[in-house]
């Protein structure tokens, strides 16, 4: 049972680098994916074993807290990871019975666990099982065989999808989602606290009643192994822009598809889970006063990113919607779909259990658990737990900037900013053409989103008559919406020459004359100096900066340290990166274009000058 698995070749296999991204795996050997996938839970939880010949995984006698609690099982098709292998152990699962890639276990390897994979002494077994046909027929003859021989078993089957409505499903009934690890949770907190089977199967078909799930996908999975040619179909099924509402797990068709925004998906997706009026689907009532628990399901392929874009998305609008908000939120991968570019949402409706203090289904979800694959770690007293708003007052009190007697015309700084950022703006495309030669490609979206950021500001706010505290306010923008090292450098240099107009030293109310300017400039770029080792010929934003300000110290004519600056941004084309990310791209894309900072900032410099 714990023989090391057989060699493979990963790189083989005829789709490695050949197809669509959604069919590119590490592993085309399906059969070697699965158990690979199985035994490393034993390798990330020493108290599991498993049973290579039947897939089963399941708990080291040893780590049992008592022999005769009531022991747990679920199990299906593999491909839904962690769901619900890595919910085997303590607090949650006694073993799991896994299929192939979306493929029903055998009755035999079901009956095999029953009988000889569990604790011989336990008070009974409880099967949770999600509603698909194969699973319920496998785990129905297995269970009717054990019980046969003697064995006390129950058995829930659960259907959480709305996607498909009353009409559709017809005596099939609702399809099994990731509600169904709410079940599990709560289920297996009871098994471990010495629950009797009949309670535990009461309190579970409870929760499973109380349940509602919806998904949604930009497009199906490839399961590894099979052929290019349905990699293809599966990748244009939808094509650019759709999604696909009621998607199930096992590339099911789902119930709808559109074109929609991600708070247009969430608002559908609500709907059909929360709307009393649709008779078809509504499974469920949930009340202002309801309390409740939400799951955010990654079918496997959404970033984390993205994620926690979906999880705000959906929490606000529950709230302002249907003023629904949810105890406990638990979010990322808990019942997936190999890679899908999906997600899921459960809603579960807290329901009195009758058990009495201390085993509501709040506690019972709370419960501690050492299964690999539950994520929800947040203890029940920080969910609990008032946190006052502290910070923004700090902040504030922070950013409080003393006046100077550096005096400015307000409207003629403003024309000359306008100007320059709307260039800036404007070359936005050019400068991510050539970050994408030599770089990472997200430069001109970075300038540009700062651009728009302090055109906002002046939009909204009127500038000083007070150049240290006009230029505060635009410090202020970049520090939070430039970042990246470009942002950090600009802030470094910003704030420097904040500090050194300031400390010109002047006693009187001046007028500032591209004189001071200049000698401020080069105090800033000596402070600059000290965070990079950035100098003029190293291809950086530098080959622009340093030749401004020289020009402006010689001359004090803005018009010809603007183009100065040009000249030093258009002689990088060529020149080899000694800085940056540049250096790491490799190849010889420097040959063909400058370098986009130093580019985007000659061209904000060039638009200050003609608008002066």
């Amino acid at each position: 049972m714990s023989g090391r698995l057989p060699e493979i070749n990963y790189a083989e296999g005829p789709y490695l680098n050949t197809c669509p991204a959604t069919a590119k795996h590490f592993v085309n050997d399906p059969t070697h994916a699965v158990l690979s996938s199985l035994r490393s839970l034993t390798l990330t939880n020493p108290s599991l074993l498993l049973d290579e010949a039947y897939k089963i995984v399941y708990r080291h006698p040893s780590s049992l807290c008592s022999a005769g609690n009531v022991s747990l099982i679920c199990g299906g098709g593999s491909g839904h990871e962690p769901g619900f292998s890595a919910f085997v152990g303590q607090g949650l699962l006694t073993a799991c019975v896994c299929g192939t890639i979306f493929a029903s276990p055998s009755a035999e390897q079901v009956r095999t666990c029953l009988m000889h994979r569990l604790p011989p002494d336990s008070k009974g077994t409880l099967v949770i099982l999600a509603n698909y046909t194969g699973d319920v027929l496998s785990f129905g003859v297995a269970v009717e065989k054990a019980r046969a021989m003697g064995k006390k078993l129950a058995m829930i089957v659960v259907g959480d999808d709305v996607g498909v409505g009353r009409a559709k499903s017809g005596k099939v009934g609702r399809r099994g989602l990731s509600g169904q690890a709410f079940v599990v949770k709560i289920c297996g907190a009871l098994a471990e606290a010495g629950i009797d089977l009949d309670e535990i199967e009461r309190v579970g078909q409870l929760v499973a009643d109380n349940l509602i799930s919806l998904g949604a996908s930009l497009g199906r999975v490839h399961v590894p192994g099979k052929a290019l040619a349905e990699a293809k179909e599966e990748e244009e099924r939808l094509g650019p822009g759709m999604v696909e509402i009621g998607m199930g797990v096992h590339n099911e068709p789902g119930c709808e598809k559109t074109n929609t925004d991600l708070p247009g998906l969430v608002k559908r997706m609500l709907a059909q889970m929360l709307d009393t009026r649709d008779n078809d689907r509504a499974y469920l009532h949930v009340e202002q006063s309801d309390q409740t628990l939400l799951l955010i399901n990654n079918y496997g392929g959404v970033s984390n990113l993205e994620l926690g874009a979906i999880v705000t998305e959906v929490i606000f609008q529950l709230e302002k919607e249907y003023a629904v908000r949810p105890r406990r939120v638990i979010a990322g991968p808990i019942y997936g779909s190999l890679n899908g570019l999906g997600f899921g949402l459960s809603l579960l409706k807290l329901t009195e259990t009758g058990l009495g203090p201390g085993k509501s289904m709040l506690d019972l979800f709370d419960a501690p658990t050492q299964a690999t694959g539950w994520s929800a770690n947040i203890k029940s007293d920080t969910w609990e737990n008032t946190y006052t708003n502290i910070q923004e007052a700090e902040v504030a009190e922070e950013r409080q900037v003393k006046p100077s007697n550096l005096k400015v015309d307000p409207e003629v700084l403003e024309k000359a900013l306008k100007s320059g950022l709307q260039r800036l703006i404007a070359a936005e495309s050019n400068i991510t053409r050539f970050d994408s030669i030599v770089g990472d490609g997200d430069c001109g979206v970075g300038l540009k989103r700062g651009a728009e950021a302090i055109l906002k500001r002046l939009n909204s706010t009127k500038l000083s008559e007070d150049l240290v505290l006009s230029l505060e306010t635009i410090v202020q923008v970049v520090e939070t919406t430039v970042d990246g090292t470009s942002g950090a450098l600009y802030a470094i240099f910003l704030n420097s020459l904040a500090h050194s107009l300031r400390n010109q030293g002047l006693s009187s109310v001046t007028f500032v004359a591209p004189g001071i300017w200049a000698n401020a400039l080069s105090l800033s770029l000596r402070a600059l100096s000290k965070y990079t080792p950035a100098r003029p010929g190293d291809r950086t934003v530098v080959d622009a900066l340093y030749p401004f300000v020289h020009v402006l110290q010689q001359t004090e004519d803005t018009k010809q340290a603007a183009e100065a600056a040009k000249e030093g941004a258009d002689a990088t084309k060529g020149m080899k990166p000694s800085l940056g990310r540049s250096v790491y791209v490799g190849g010889e894309g420097y040959k063909e274009v400058p370098d986009p900072g130093a580019y985007g900032l000659s061209e904000f410099l060039l638009g200050l000058a003609d608008g002066l």
